[in-house]
């Protein structure tokens, strides 16, 4: 039989958890972020729970492909633009919209030959200081922008820096509206967090949710995932492929990191830091045994991990070969281990983790 691990995609809370933007969006169309892979959960495998949204936004050519060549006809946005001249030839052949954060972008646009103009995104820089042309610089390249026969419709976006946490999108928004006022076309500016939390003050014409579509909380741990009701999207699960019985003293693990201070079972499950599952999960690092919640304990190794059986013992329920083992998400009689609980645990956020399941990971749709 095959090695007992398994990661399934469950597209009835992809479906749900887009209902649940639609709700705290207001009257704003939604854009269905499936950058990275869709997150991990690959894009073919979620596309028909997203269909209902107006628009999928990614930053891969090749990935905007993969949406056209599913049926979409559709928006489609690059969140990131063009990365060189020549990708504007596809823009046009697949009607892809993108967006202009830099000088060399409008540039390469200057110089595009094209019968068909292009839909834009201008991106502002309010604060995050990754991409997009500065408050004072944001007119001037609209201004060139709106001069170009090959550019149709110019709509305006900026992204949160501090949406998730108490600062807030006061500073941003105030920062967006002075740049662009009176300016035409359509706004931008809500990520998972500020549909959330702010929806209210960062009504616009499109949102851009990403992680919450995918079950994480944007604001965990101020917030989890049953708080904002979404649910989890993606569960990792395996088996108990061995047992070991301790002595006080013994220790578990490369590094004997593990030292047992009472006589304890341990379980051995099939998972390891080749399947994805994160290195740096140390003892503590929440997990499910047959539901009952439990711990890892020792080191990650490659294809294994060992944890705590003694949670089982003391509530009745029993742990043998082949006990279901669930890293995060949905345990079979119920039991939910959020993806946000095991990345902190981690010293991460989930959105790594659901990016990081390995390809020798078997994918299942239900």
């Amino acid at each position: 039989m095959p090695r007992p691990i398994l990661a399934t995609i469950h597209t009835d809370a992809l479906r749900h958890n887009l209902t649940r933007v639609r709700r705290s969006a207001l009257d704003a169309r939604v854009w269905a972020i499936v950058k990275a892979n869709a997150y991990g959960h690959g894009i073919e495998r979620v596309f028909d729970a997203f269909r209902a949204a107006d628009g999928f936004a990614l930053l891969d050519l090749a990935e905007a492909e993969r949406v056209r060549a599913l049926g979409w006809r559709g928006p489609i946005l690059l969140l990131e633009g063009v990365f060189e001249a020549r990708d504007l030839e596809l823009c046009s052949r697949l009607d892809l919209w993108h967006a202009v954060h830099c000088d060399a972008q409008i540039d390469m646009l200057a110089a595009h030959k094209t019968q068909v103009p292009q839909r834009v995104f201008l991106k502002m820089n309010s604060g995050m200081n990754r991409l997009g042309f500065t408050p004072e610089r944001f007119r001037s390249a609209w201004t060139r922008l709106n001069a170009l026969p090959q550019v149709d419709e110019i709509s305006l976006m900026t992204h949160f820096s501090d949406a998730d946490g108490p600062r807030g999108v006061a500073d941003a928004l105030t920062a967006f509206e002075h740049a662009t006022q009176d300016l035409p076309g359509e706004r931008s500016i809500a990520n998972s967090a500020a549909v959330l939390r702010h929806s209210t003050q960062t009504r616009a014409d499109w949102v851009r949710p990403g992680i919450v579509l995918y079950g994480g909380a944007p604001d965990f741990p101020e917030n989890d995932a049953a708080h904002w009701q979404i649910e989890p999207t993606m569960t990792l699960s395996t088996r108990l492929i061995g047992m070991q019985s301790l002595q006080p003293g013994a220790t578990v693990g490369y590094g004997s990191s593990f030292v047992a201070d009472a006589p304890m079972a341990i379980g051995v499950a099939a998972v390891g830091y080749a399947d994805g599952y994160p290195r740096h999960a140390a003892t503590g690092t929440p997990v499910l045994v047959n539901g009952v919640r439990t711990r890892v304990v020792g080191r990650v190794s490659m294809d294994m991990v060992t944890v705590d059986l003694e949670p089982l013992r003391k509530t009745g329920v029993p742990a043998d070969l082949g006990s279901e083992v669930t890293l995060w998400g949905r345990a079979s009689g119920g039991a939910v281990l959020p993806i946000d609980e095991v990345a902190r645990a981690a010293g991460t956020v989930g959105y790594e983790l659901m990016c990081a399941v390995a390809p020798r990971v078997p994918v299942a749709v239900d």
